[in-house]
């Protein structure tokens, strides 16, 4: 993904009723598929093993760790001289704030089937989210200006930045105690071609692949 995807005829900060409410609605989505994935206790999505490595050895939620994970990425973002908008703030609280919610209306420890089937919904909902959300056209988030910003630095493709950052996250996390397993392998494996399906159902045509 590059900052391309942005549309530069749409601001970053000032937004009308209607996007800011595809906006929300995105991330909130969003962090109910992570809380899905949670809660499914068969791998989460690479950062949320990261996530959760930091939960398990500091006093802070799945959801408070993913808030504070957000914006020291936006620390990086400096460096990089990366354009923050409304898009990049709200993605860096809502995302967080809707997996400890969800993740306490959902619940854990769940019969094996259950398991199966939030791990299986826990990636068309996140994708679904993510294009909502890039359709608001209110700039990327904390994860997705990083990986843009050293693309643009390096020259080094998206794909190898976008992994580099993923496995990295991911090993963290997986030190930290975070869970890492089938469900990690299979948002991996599906989320892209998910996120392209929803893009083009919720009518963002003007977005280049992911």
């Amino acid at each position: 993904m590059t900052d391309a995807i942005f549309a530069p005829a749409h601001s970053r900060w000032l937004a009308s009723p209607r996007r800011l409410l595809r906006l929300t609605a995105g991330l909130w989505l969003f962090g109910t598929g992570e809380a899905l994935l949670i809660a499914s206790g068969l791998g989460n999505s690479p950062w949320t093993v990261l996530s959760e490595g930091v939960s398990r050895q500091t006093p802070l939620s799945i959801g408070q760790a993913t808030i504070a994970i957000s914006f020291a990425a936006l620390l990086l973002w400096i460096p990089l001289r990366q354009r923050p908008g409304i898009g990049t703030v709200a993605n860096a609280i809502v995302i967080g704030f809707a997996i400890d919610v969800m993740l306490s209306v959902i619940g854990r420890h769940h019969s094996t089937a259950t398991e199966i089937v939030c791990m299986l919904a826990g990636v068309p909902v996140v994708a679904v989210g993510s294009a909502l959300y890039l359709g608001s056209y209110l700039a990327p988030g904390p994860r997705d200006g990083l990986m843009t910003g050293l693309h643009r630095r390096s020259g080094r493709p998206i794909a190898a930045i976008r992994a580099t950052l993923e496995v990295a996250a991911a090993g963290a996390g997986l030190a930290l105690g975070g869970t890492f397993g089938i469900g990690t392998i299979w948002f991996a494996l599906a989320i892209g071609p998910a996120v392209a399906l929803a893009l083009r159902v919720v009518g963002a045509r003007d977005l280049h692949a992911l």
